[in-house]
């Protein structure tokens, strides 16, 4: 049979319930374009973008301050005396080798604040945040893996809300400050000038900068028996170098001592002993001297010796003429700036807690204790070896600067090493000699203070990022010990 084009008609198929069908496919060929693999963006280091967002910053101050309308004399400053004064402002030190009321005009003046409120904020968040989240303090397991969103993924909304209460916190005392200060000193100027000296003071206290608009270098050494300017301004002084997570602590749990986190409570009852432990050495050493506060009344020397108390670790705001002071004050005075303040803050030094880490190993080894304690709670051996890092090399770049100072300049060993211990501190107090300096010291100051600055936090940072554990053990043996 045929169909009627001739072709042969196909039996029609049925499908039976144990037949098998096979297909037999017809294969083209076919162009797929294949995309290149997307390459994984690596997170940059932590203290890497620190330090490079801090340089970037005392660069656009520099050439800023360089403009012939930021200073009073003619021409430019020069890119030393810029980049001295930009790096102090950024660290928040208060070094200066021009006068800060009469060298710049205010538009020099705007920009130095600018710098120091970046400086101030952005190294107190920065710290809070990595410091926080990287090592655990007091954090949540929520708040713990922020660390992923500081390096770019994750849930940014916690960290976004604590930058926004670190603003707000930072704001509203700045605001008070200047708002207490501002009716005293429209007992001495027009009112946009007392405003504009309220702020930038207020500013340049609670971020520890030591900048000061009182002229001639003289810091508040004017203003020494004025109860209001003092108080107003070393409170400020002590609220920025606690830090933020200490206050937010102390106000989260209502002031209880127990409840508050062993950081908390080492920063308190540290700050309060070095208060005490500083008020006393001054009284002590000072009352003596006719030329600091011998010649005061004892209502003025306790004033004074309070705020000294204050001072050294944190603002670098003085009431004492520091070039006036004895060998065993500056000597004192320069152990404090080592020590500095908080961590997180905005004060420098090696920071309170890893003195008290250390201050606690002795304890333990004196005891002859193999765990470091430290009220009532376990130090990780790991945080003690980098305390003890971060002081023995913090020691050590403190003498090569000053050893550096030593072959430049003609003042004694004492005054040099003084200038590096305040600008690695970033504290900003002086023996006088910072306006005397030559190019080569300035350079070395300046590096002095954004190492000083940058270094212990970015230091921690990094052991912080190669601490991973090993399970290799190795057989023990002992050395000789003293």
């Amino acid at each position: 049979m045929s169909a009627p084009d001739n072709r042969p008609i196909r039996p029609q198929y049925r499908h039976r319930p144990a037949d098998r069908v096979v297909r037999r496919e017809v294969l083209e060929s076919e162009t797929v374009s294949l995309r290149p693999p997307r390459q994984t963006r690596r997170s940059i280091n932590p203290a890497l973008a620190l330090i490079l967002g801090f340089a970037t910053l005392i660069i656009i101050g520099t050439l800023i301050l360089m403009l012939p309308f930021a200073s009073t004399q003619e021409g430019s400053v020069g890119f030393t005396a810029a980049l001295f004064t930009a790096t102090s402002a950024v660290c928040v030190t208060g070094l200066v080798v021009l006068d800060t009321a009469t060298a710049w005009t205010g538009f020099g003046q705007g920009v130095i604040l600018i710098l120091i409120q970046l400086g101030g904020f952005g190294f107190m968040t920065s710290a809070t945040l990595l410091l926080l989240f990287l090592l655990g303090h007091r954090a949540s397991l929520q708040q713990r893996l922020l660390l992923g969103q500081t390096m770019g993924g994750g849930m940014p909304g916690q960290v976004i809300r604590i930058i926004k209460r670190i603003a707000i916190l930072t704001i509203v005392l700045e605001t008070i400050g200047a708002a207490v200060l501002l009716p005293r000193m429209l007992q001495e100027m027009q009112f946009g000038e007392a405003l504009w000296w309220s702020v930038f003071h207020s500013v340049s206290a609670f971020n520890n900068a030591g900048f000061d608009l009182v002229g001639n270098f003289s810091s508040l050494i004017p203003y020494h028996q004025d109860f209001w300017i003092i108080s107003v301004i070393g409170i400020l002084a002590v609220l920025g170098a606690v830090g933020y997570t200490v206050i937010a602590d102390t106000v989260g749990t209502r002031g209880v001592w127990r409840r508050m986190s062993v950081d908390t409570r080492l920063v308190l009852s540290a700050s309060g002993a070095f208060l005490l432990i500083g008020f006393v050495f001054i009284l002590i050493t000072e009352v003596p001297n006719p030329a600091t506060l011998g010649a005061r009344d004892w209502s003025t020397r306790i004033l004074d010796a309070v705020f000294y108390s204050m001072t050294p670790r944190t603002s670098g705001f003085t009431a004492i003429p520091m070039d006036q002071v004895n060998d065993e004050t500056s000597f004192f005075t320069m152990a404090l700036m080592f020590i500095g303040g908080g961590s997180g803050s905005t004060a420098g030094g090696i920071k309170i807690q890893t003195f008290m880490l250390l201050f606690f190993a002795i304890l333990a080894a004196a005891r002859n204790r193999e765990q470091v304690v430290a009220f009532g709670r376990e130090m990780p051996i790991t945080l003690v070896f980098r305390a003890l890092t971060v002081a023995l090399l913090s020691i050590a770049l403190l003498f090569t600067s000053a050893l550096a100072l030593a072959f430049f300049e003609e003042f004694s060993f004492l005054e040099v090493l003084f200038e590096a211990t305040s600008a690695y501190g970033t504290v900003g107090l002086s023996l006088g000699i910072t306006p005397e300096l030559g190019e080569i010291s300035r350079i070395i100051i300046t590096i002095t203070m954004f190492v000083g600055r940058l270094g212990p936090l970015a230091l921690v940072l990094a052991l912080a990022g190669f601490a991973t554990p090993h399970a290799t053990r190795y057989a023990q043996e002992s050395v000789k010990i003293g």
